[in-house]
């Protein structure tokens, strides 16, 4: 089977209510375009009927293909394990939540081309749209750690936390078998994790749409924020093997 041109991944926990719309609208968009593609939902050991519903799509979109993990394990391990699996020649990954839509992909093709190996949406970049802004108090957190980390290990990067990055194949092949960080402080140790391995990253503005049934609460923050220490440790220590 030749390869795919563009892989999306998107994990999925307990997103019974969101993913048929996500899902529709990636195959709105996706069906106009000229290269080849697959999509990919990895279904984190969700307690609903997110399995359900998704497989029943597979009938309904081509190219659709359904990764189960049965326990949940992490938005990070889910990630990991569909940029693994999937095999295209760009990897992307996204929310569940369709708060950036598939169709911005094609705003880091050229960049992709032009010799980045990884291409992030920032909120931070000036030209975003957030559609609303986030709440005042997410600002604030959402500043405040990204300084922390950019401190720690990443300086130069505005905004590691926006779920729509995408990965040339080589560039995934590379950082994730190296992750590991499963939960939400994933972004940071693979966007980390690239800059080491020398791969050049490039942030881009983004129209991002608020969802304000968000399932990220404060807690993540904290959580955040106690992992990048850890892969700061990690880093120092060389526990990833990368000298």
């Amino acid at each position: 089977m030749k390869r795919p041109y563009l892989s999306v991944i998107i994990p999925a926990y307990n997103e019974a209510r969101r993913i048929p719309l996500t899902l529709v609208d990636v195959d709105k968009h996706l069906s106009k375009v000229d290269y080849s593609y697959e999509i990919l939902v990895v279904d984190d050991g969700s307690s609903d009927s997110t399995v359900e519903v998704v497989r029943g799509f597979t009938k309904l979109i081509p190219n659709l293909i359904l990764v189960e993990q049965e326990n949940n394990q992490g938005k990070g391990e889910a990630v990991r394990r569909g940029m693994l699996e999937a095999s295209g020649k760009y990897r992307l990954f996204m929310d569940a939540d369709n708060s950036t839509s598939v169709d911005q992909f094609e705003n880091m093709i050229p960049h992709l081309e032009g010799g980045y190996d990884v291409v992030i949406c920032s909120r931070a970049h000036r030209d975003s749209k957030l559609m609303p802004a986030q709440g005042l108090l997410r600002q604030i957190l959402g500043k405040a750690g990204n300084l922390f980390i950019q401190l720690l290990v990443i300086p130069g990067i505005w905004d590691t936390q926006c779920g729509f990055k995408c990965f040339s194949g080589d560039a995934a092949e590379k950082v994730f078998p190296l992750q590991r960080i499963k939960r939400w402080g994933f972004d940071v140790e693979i966007l980390a994790l690239a800059k080491r391995l020398g791969f050049k990253i490039k942030q881009i503005p983004v129209v991002w749409v608020n969802d304000l049934d968000s399932h990220v609460g404060p807690g993540a923050y904290i959580q955040t924020l106690v992992e990048t220490m850890k892969i700061r440790y990690w880093l120092w220590r060389n526990v990833y093997g990368l000298r």
